[in-house]
């Protein structure tokens, strides 16, 4: 029978109403941005959600539709957004529309020229976005966002000698917050009729007049000044001049798949990706040899029952899987300094341990080795004590030695549990994010090149690709994200089917 408890039927309500006031506080952005698809599948999982709360269906769909939502935003939904990203060109200067483009082309290129409109600013933030409370000389107050100059109702604000002081629905930033702000001020553009409202300073504004303009019958931007012309070009989203000069501004655009071609046959990217992919494996493999051959062989050495204070060394053992992982890869860094790091004065050494490429790739496997041990020490042992003691007193009868129940029992029976945890841990290598950014931030680079190095996983050299200080590249980092997935994939199904003969084998 249904569970008809006032307290059940309080706490459906309540859940229910709040998800239904997310949906619907959700539901004004995807409106305003004309987000329909993304609105119909928000609208679908709504009712979804009251179908099955609100009326008898089967008591496991109660249970399953939370854990499907969260899986299909959390794990599907950016998957996909990632593979359709990587066949766009999205990135710097590639972000928004055509119209989006031309918009920032005639306001990059806007000057101030006699007789331009001059207005007293006072610089306001509204939800996060910067807007310019304007006053002109005739003492009319308006507001200017990136959509353009819209007038202010001269009830709504408080004008005091020719400034806007006070405004509804504006908070105003005083001069020193302002100042924090200069540069975004100063870049900040309101487009209008023939080219944009510009800050002169914090306190004056202009507008200025676009040297270039758009021209739809020609499809061109063109510059008043020179006649220079740079026309669309809808494959590569950019106004390309006759010999190849391409404006900063361009738009999104499909480029199929040329961001994963690009990988395989451009030169410049090819090298490095095949050496960062040779160096990538060999981390995650050396990281994972490294760690369960010491693992296991501290957990051997504690599997004897006669040995004394056996817990006291377990414990002592997983003391770093403890800790913060990122704080001790900071540690860690520091430590193997050429100058004053403990591992160079201990050993009296004076090794360049970041500044070479063999010993980087030295000191983040062993840096590895610290971290990971605990963990396959952990299994291992877990493992270890469900092994039955009778099969190796039964070789041991036999005439078998040690190394050989090691190798013929103990090992294989080992293998069929812990393969999973291998290859999982393998996964997470490849993809390990933190163990070489916090250390060697993929350094040592080569002369002259400075995007990929030494110690780049594949992934640390998408996040520079993606959020380099030389201009983001999305589309084509979320490419190499594809391959990343495809290859750990891969791998992983290669692993899981290894596995499962072992466990037929050993059943």
């Amino acid at each position: 029978m249904p569970n008809t408890h006032p307290r059940g039927t309080l706490v459906k309500i309540v859940v229910l109403g709040l998800a239904l006031a997310l949906a619907v506080y959700a539901a004004f952005p995807l409106v305003d941005a004309h987000a329909w698809g993304w609105l119909a599948v928000l609208v679908v999982v709504t009712g979804l959600i009251f179908a099955v709360y609100l009326t008898p269906v089967s008591i496991p769909a109660k249970y399953l539709v939370p854990g499907v939502l969260f899986l299909l935003a959390f794990q599907v939904v950016p998957v996909l957004y990632t593979a359709t990203t990587a066949f766009s060109n999205y990135g710097d200067g590639h972000r928004g529309s055509k119209q989006d483009a031309i918009v920032a082309v005639q306001s990059a290129s806007v000057q101030q020229v006699p007789g331009s409109p001059e207005y007293t600013l006072s610089v306001a933030d509204a939800e996060g976005s910067l807007v310019f409370l304007l006053v002109d000389g005739d003492g009319t107050p308006s507001a200017g966002t990136r959509d353009g100059l819209r007038p202010l109702d001269p009830g709504r604000v408080t004008v005091t000698d020719g400034r806007i002081t006070a405004a509804d629905g504006y908070t105003l930033l005083n001069l020193a917050e302002a100042s924090l702000r200069n540069d975004e001020i100063l870049a900040f553009t309101v487009p209008t009729a023939d080219g944009a409202v510009r800050a002169s300073g914090l306190t004056r504004a202009y507008d200025g007049r676009a040297t270039r303009f758009y021209d739809k019958a020609c499809d061109c931007v063109t510059d008043r000044g020179t006649g220079r012309r740079w026309v669309a070009d809808p494959d590569s989203g950019s106004f390309v001049a006759a010999d190849g000069e391409r404006l900063a501004q361009g738009w999104k655009v499909d480029v199929g798949l040329t961001n994963f071609t690009r990988v395989l046959t451009d030169t410049r990217i090819s090298g490095p990706f095949l050496s960062t992919l040779a160096w990538n494996l060999g981390f995650a493999v050396g990281s994972v040899l490294v760690t369960f051959a010491l693992g296991l062989g501290c957990a051997l050495a504690l599997n004897a029952d006669r040995l004394r204070g056996r817990t006291v060394y377990r414990i002592l053992l997983v003391l770093p899987y403890a800790m913060p992982a990122f704080a001790m890869l900071l540690v860690w860094r520091d430590l193997f300094n050429q100058d004053f790091g403990l591992i160079n004065r201990v050993f009296g050494l004076h090794v360049d341990w970041f500044g070479e490429p063999w010993t980087a790739r030295l000191a983040v496997i062993l840096v590895q080795l610290w971290l990971g041990y605990p963990y396959m020490f952990l299994v291992a042992t877990g493992a270890l004590q469900a092994i039955p003691k009778e099969m190796g007193e039964a070789a041991s009868v036999d005439g078998a030695t040690a190394g050989q129940r090691f190798r013929r029992i103990t090992l294989p029976l080992l293998l069929v549990a812990l393969s999973p945890l291998l290859i999982s841990s393998f996964a997470f290598n490849f993809n390990n994010f933190n163990a070489i950014y916090l250390t060697t931030e993929g350094g040592p680079f080569p002369p002259g090149n400075s995007s990929v190095g030494a110690t780049d996983l594949l992934i640390t050299y998408t996040y520079r690709l993606a959020f380099g200080t030389s201009g983001a590249q999305f589309g084509f980092a979320a490419a190499i994200s594809v391959y990343i997935f495809a290859i750990v994939a891969i791998i992983s199904v290669v692993g899981f089917r290894r596995s499962r003969r072992q466990e037929e084998v050993y059943a």
